[in-house]
């Protein structure tokens, strides 16, 4: 343990000389793989935490470390493992974050530099939007309050000692579940407050500590008006982050109080710490969220849109004078979402990144949108691991700014950009494993499409060794969403099946983020559809390159990506073989069994399912499996909430029937995001690499 903790001190602080390398990732590879998350500066940007994050192999589980370092010191050191919701407290001098493990969870304090930790709450429920006080005397945190199911029924009671079926369950809730976490416990996220010193939490909304039984029990005078915010609706789910205003007064947080909790129809909303009342902040169509109060307390900035009826409209930067001052969108000149920002502390403006052709990037713009962008920052690495999506992460306090950096050839790592714009990459964690491997290098191209001369950008990831003089198999690897983006960044799964032996493509069709409202929006009641002429015209020209086998063409991709290779089997049989990943098969059951249904039937679709049913039905790969010639594969998390299983389990049985070469491969308690583990991320792609040489050997089973 010791001389693990010791190789990993040495990570951080630069490259080693090592022997020659391996060619390709190698599976086992995986469980090696760290990066950096979560870089938090404290407040005079001379401290830095951030989340080493890597995995368990003995466990096959996601780890993760909290590290702490003086900014710009060459080693820093692990404070505890497997915490959330860190905050630095005002003066810079403590540290809080909630600490998990198996017995629970509990609120700690924490001085960085002597170690010194005080235990705030040990708390009934999970702990987020953890936030100091101005005075640094308080911490306000958003916690889950369970509250009574409704039950009508009056059975009878078990006799003493007898062993009766589970109990069942009463749902009413329009968001009864969640991809990831499963049937959602009755109750709500509500804020509140605790001394740093210690005590009991004190709920900021009454109904906080009321649940159903006691709203209908004799309440006294005083306890009077805690019923009547209850009856009024204040019994609202809230997401952070929590914002202190108004000198320590107030706290901002959203709330949605739309019936079927549509994530777009959310607000922000001022919570009074003294009485508990609630005021609305923002009042429009579309959402609001991610306050931000200047330092020096005089503006708020928040992120939000218009809402359109489009699928995926840009996220909007706004700002206006606190606490009533007419709302300015900042940004109008550059047509791409925000993802993140913050106020910079040095300036009158504010940092943020956002993602173009697949790259992410940190702008900077006045606060009153004068003047052009600033560019801080290009070489953003993705904490999303497994294919190469997007996921950067950054913190800025006076004057400094640390990010996650990174690239196609390594995860992500932290760097520094200082006052002056100099540049220092503080960390080098797979240093020790890459340097002794050949990966796939990864090269930009750009395809003119059949459909309407649309240019579309893409990225081929060559094989440790590649020369255009061989004869190579295409893996065409399709991105999920649809609305999001691939780009050249780390991703184990592209290198292993690189490591394999393909050229794998990836492309970002029309429908991706990135490029613009406009193009991300093309395919708007219109998915899949000219997309498949997007990718198609992508394979055609890399193989006019010279050095692809048109014989030996594959196929994969998962969520939207899974639609589309359906849709491809469904469309064309120039594919040797296909894995299509926890698909959408069936638009009509998608759209009533999905967790996030009410979004999708809102604004995925021109009329709901009864209404316009042919809408569906033509956009369903279903109603093309009597095309379908090429050996199919269908992987899915058997706990997928997203797109479950069932429609996985259409598909397969379709193909069955219709007489298809088809396996099913099920991936017990997986969700949607099946590569939580890392046995289940190599699931899928030694599986999928597995079935493509099944089917090249003539279909042999193992």
């Amino acid at each position: 343990m010791r001389l693990k903790l010791l190789l990993s001190l040495f990570a951080l602080t630069g490259p080693v000389a090592l022997a020659a390398p391996i060619a390709g990732l190698q599976p086992m590879d995986v469980f090696e793989l760290e990066w950096a998350d979560a870089p938090q500066l404290s407040p005079d940007g001379i401290q830095l935490v951030w989340q080493r994050r890597g995995y368990d192999r003995m466990q096959d589980r996601r780890r993760s470390t909290l590290w702490w370092q003086t900014l710009g010191a060459q080693n820093g050191q692990p404070l505890a493992e497997e915490v959330d919701a860190v905050a630095w407290s005002p003066d810079g001098k403590r540290l809080a974050f909630v600490e998990r493990s198996e017995s629970g969870s509990q609120l700690v304090t924490m001085d960085p530099r002597s170690g010194r930790r005080t235990v705030v709450a040990r708390p009934d429920g999970g702990i987020s939007a953890l936030s100091w006080s101005p005075d640094g005397r308080q911490l306000a945190f958003l916690q889950f309050v369970p509250t009574s199911r409704p039950d009508w029924a009056r059975l009878p009671k078990a006799p003493k000692g007898a062993k009766w079926a589970p109990a069942a369950t009463v749902i009413e809730a329009p968001r009864y579940r969640v991809d990831g976490r499963g049937y959602l416990p009755s109750g709500y996220r509500q804020p509140f407050v605790v001394s740093v010193d210690g005590g009991s939490p004190r709920p900021l909304l009454g109904c906080a500590s009321v649940d159903s039984e006691a709203l209908n029990a004799p309440l006294t005078a005083i306890q009077q008006p805690l019923r009547q915010r209850c009856q009024q609706g204040d019994q609202q789910d809230y997401q952070g982050p929590l914002v202190w205003v108004d000198g320590g007064r107030g706290l901002l947080a959203t709330a949605n109080r739309q019936p079927h909790e549509d994530a777009r129809d959310s607000e922000i909303y001022r919570i009074d710490v003294a009485d508990g009342r609630v005021q609305a902040i923002t009042d429009r169509d579309g959402p609001d969220r991610a306050p931000a109060l200047s330092p020096d307390g005089r503006w708020l900035a928040w992120l939000g849109f218009d809402e359109q009826d489009l699928p995926a409209p840009s996220m909007q930067l706004y700002v206006r004078a606190w606490p009533d001052g007419e709302p300015l969108r900042l940004l109008d000149q550059l047509d791409r979402s925000v993802d993140a920002f913050e106020w910079d502390a040095r300036s009158d403006g504010l940092i943020f990144s956002y993602t173009d052709q697949g790259q992410d990037r940190i702008g900077w713009v006045d606060r009153r949108g004068r003047g052009e962008i600033r560019s801080l920052a290009t070489d953003l690495g993705s904490t999303a691991m497994g294919r190469p999506y997007g996921g950067a992460a950054f913190s800025v306090a006076a004057g400094q700014l640390v990010y996650t950096s990174g690239d196609s050839q390594r995860p992500a790592d932290l760097s520094w950009r200082d006052a002056r714009g100099r540049r220092q990459q503080l960390t080098h964690l797979n240093v020790d494993l890459l340097a002794q491997r050949q990966l796939a290098a990864i090269e930009e191209r750009w395809f003119t499409s059949s459909a309407g001369g649309q240019r579309i950008q893409g990225w081929l990831a060559l094989p440790p060794g590649f020369s255009a003089d061989r004869s190579y198999p295409l893996l065409l690897e399709i991105h999920g969403g649809p609305h999001a983006d691939y780009g050249p960044r780390f991703a184990p799964e592209t290198q292993l099946y690189a490591a394999a032996g393909y050229v794998v493509l990836y492309v970002n069709p029309r429908g991706s983020t990135s490029y613009g409202q406009a193009f991300t929006n093309l395919i708007h009641d219109a998915y899949p559809g000219q997309d498949f002429d997007d990718l198609m015209s992508a394979v055609d020209a890399v193989i006019a390159e010279g050095y692809i086998d048109p014989a030996r063409l594959f196929v994969t991709g998962g969520s939207g990506g899974g639609v589309l290779t359906a849709w491809i089997v469904g469309h064309t049989d120039r594919f040797r073989a296909a894995v299509v990943a926890k698909p959408v098969i069936n638009w009509i059951s998608f759209a009533l069994t999905a967790d996030m249904y009410s979004l999708f039937a809102k604004h995925w679709f021109p009329a709901l399912p009864w209404e316009q049913p042919e809408h569906y039905l033509r956009r369903s790969p279903l109603m093309y499996v009597g095309q379908v010639k090429t050996p199919t594969m269908l992987i899915s998390g058997e706990a997928d909430y997203r797109t479950p299983i069932s429609e996985a389990e259409q598909f397969y049985q379709a193909l069955q029937l219709a007489g298809v070469d088809t396996a099913m491969v099920r991936i017990p308690g997986a969700s949607h995001g099946i590569n939580l583990h890392p046995s289940h991320m190599l699931t899928q792609v030694l599986h999928t690499i597995g079935w493509f040489e099944r089917v090249e050997a003539g279909g042999q089973k193992p």
